[in-house]
């Protein structure tokens, strides 16, 4: 059985505000702590540098927003719609994703530091150049996610769809993929050194490489 990453939860207080998202803003910038947001729109936002400290976002729909450099810590988000959200180069701690859809979101060059994806669809992200130590994505969708040259730190991909995943440059050692579900990778050799599979996996690699499996 393959153990679960020990993920820091977020730091929440029992009692949170309700706050509408237009807050607090200084020039570009906009900052939020200790609230909850619920049931709205935020349409076309470009920000950089955007903050929220311990803040949960239920059901919230993000269209067209570019927060490049976001630092999202003790953050929480439920049944939210993050597609194709531009996140690149955030600073992420402590964040737990529920249940969101996040198709197509960009996270390249991120930090991202104990965080967990529960059910999240993630098909077409981009992780490019990202840093990822002790993240989980638990029974997620990860069709085509880019994760180009990516640095992974006690990583897991429980139950998760990785098909046509793009890992080139992303050392996988010490990354259990044996839990994980996928017809082919775009992986190269090297990578895969020290990596974890199932059985059935090691087959598929060895094709991907030319060779024949007798019965």
């Amino acid at each position: 059985m393959t153990r679960k990453i020990k993920i820091d939860q977020p730091k929440i207080p029992q009692r949170l505000e309700a706050a509408e998202f237009q807050a607090i803003y200084n020039e570009e910038d906009l900052y939020l702590s200790n609230c909850t947001i619920s049931h709205c729109f935020v349409d076309g936002d470009v920000l950089d540098k955007a903050g929220f400290s311990q803040v949960v976002f239920k059901s919230v729909t993000f269209t067209e927003v570019s927060f490049h450099r976001i630092d999202l810590t003790d953050v929480v988000f439920e049944n939210c719609d993050l597609s194709n959200a531009d996140f690149m180069g955030a600073n992420i701690h402590r964040v737990e994703f529920k249940d969101c859809k996040m198709l197509g979101i960009n996270l390249s060059e991120s930090s991202l530091r104990n965080v967990l994806f529960d059910h999240c669809i993630l098909n077409l992200s981009a992780f490019g150049f990202a840093n990822l130590r002790q993240v989980r994505f638990d029974d997620c969708s990860l069709k085509n996610a880019d994760c180009y040259e990516c640095k992974f730190t006690k990583v897991s991909f429980d139950q998760s769809d990785l098909n046509d995943v793009n890992f080139f440059n992303t050392p996988l050692k010490g990354i259990d993929l044996s839990p994980a579900q996928f017809e082919r990778l775009s992986v190269s050799l090297e990578d895969l050194a020290g990596c974890e599979v199932s059985k059935d996996q090691a087959i598929g690699f060895a094709a991907m490489i030319g060779l024949k499996i007798k019965e």
